[in-house]
């Protein structure tokens, strides 16, 4: 966070509910430019409400090993 006003937008890998509190600030400020779950079927319910920021990694390993 002491970087905050040196970036546009952040991307925060995570898929369980630690990042919950961080997630929602990000989203406030509208600085939160995705959340990359690492598992598509495997993450917090709590992340839910930010869904339209999800990314799965699992989903880009095609992509990711051209």
């Amino acid at each position: 966070m002491i970087e905050f006003p040196n970036y546009d937008a952040a991307f925060i890998v995570a898929g369980d509910g630690d990042y919950y509190c961080l997630i929602d600030f990000l989203e406030k400020q509208r600085k939160l430019g995705g959340v990359l779950i690492p598992n598509r079927y495997s993450y917090s319910s709590l992340l839910k409400r930010y869904r339209k920021y999800f990314i799965y990694i699992s989903d880009l390993r095609k992509k990711l090993c051209e």
